[in-house]
């Protein structure tokens, strides 16, 4: 198992576009390929950059308004499928499901928008789900995958593709995956600590 993977597809999930344009440069200039959905790839293609659409990937668009996005096969599948096992990469290529390298999430603001007194039903739709499952995914087959887990990791990031170019060493992976989890454990806690405080309004 090589420890240095090279970067070859990015997807990109954010809710939070500031200081995205450094990371997304470095990338694109060292031939990374984007893949993104709704605002996100809106976003990539106005700073210049193609960017493949998850929809063109899945064959299906955005659905129950914008509650699923990418949970899909095609993307789950190339995120989670590990490079060194023969049987996924015999699945992968019978499914066409690309090789998904690096994935880039920033969550629905939910701590936020609770403080910012909105209704419960902005609330709850302020619970990421396409998202925590990407950043779990990628963290879990780190061996394969970087994932940036929020803003905070975008200037990491940066620094390893200044170091590396489109590659990451193992380290770097596991050093993403322990932050990625962290990212989850903490947005979950903020939402059960809502759920328990509500219960008692």
């Amino acid at each position: 198992m090589a420890e240095t993977k090279k970067i070859k597809t990015a997807l990109v999930s954010v809710y939070h576009k500031d200081g995205l344009e450094e990371l997304l440069e470095k990338l694109h200039a060292d031939g990374v390929k984007f893949l993104s959905t709704g605002g996100t790839q809106q976003f990539i293609e106005s700073l210049g950059y193609p960017c493949q659409k998850v929809e063109d990937l899945t064959t299906y668009p955005s659905i129950l308004g914008g509650r699923v996005k990418t949970l899909h096969p095609k993307v789950f599948g190339g995120i989670l499928g590990r490079r060194d096992n023969e049987g996924d990469r015999e699945q992968m290529a019978k499914y066409e499901i690309p090789e998904i390298d690096l994935v880039i999430v920033d969550l629905y603001p939910f701590e936020q928008t609770v403080e910012s007194g909105a209704s419960a039903e902005d609330i709850i739709e302020k619970i990421d789900i396409g998202g925590i499952s990407l950043i779990r995914a990628a963290a879990k087959n780190f061996n394969d995958v970087a994932i940036v887990p929020s803003k905070a990791e975008y200037g990491l990031m940066v620094n390893i593709l200044n170091e590396n170019g489109a590659a990451t060493t193992l380290a770097d992976r596991r050093e993403l995956a322990a932050r990625a989890f962290g990212v989850s454990s903490h947005y979950d806690t903020a939402i059960g600590r809502w759920f328990n405080d509500s219960k008692k309004k």
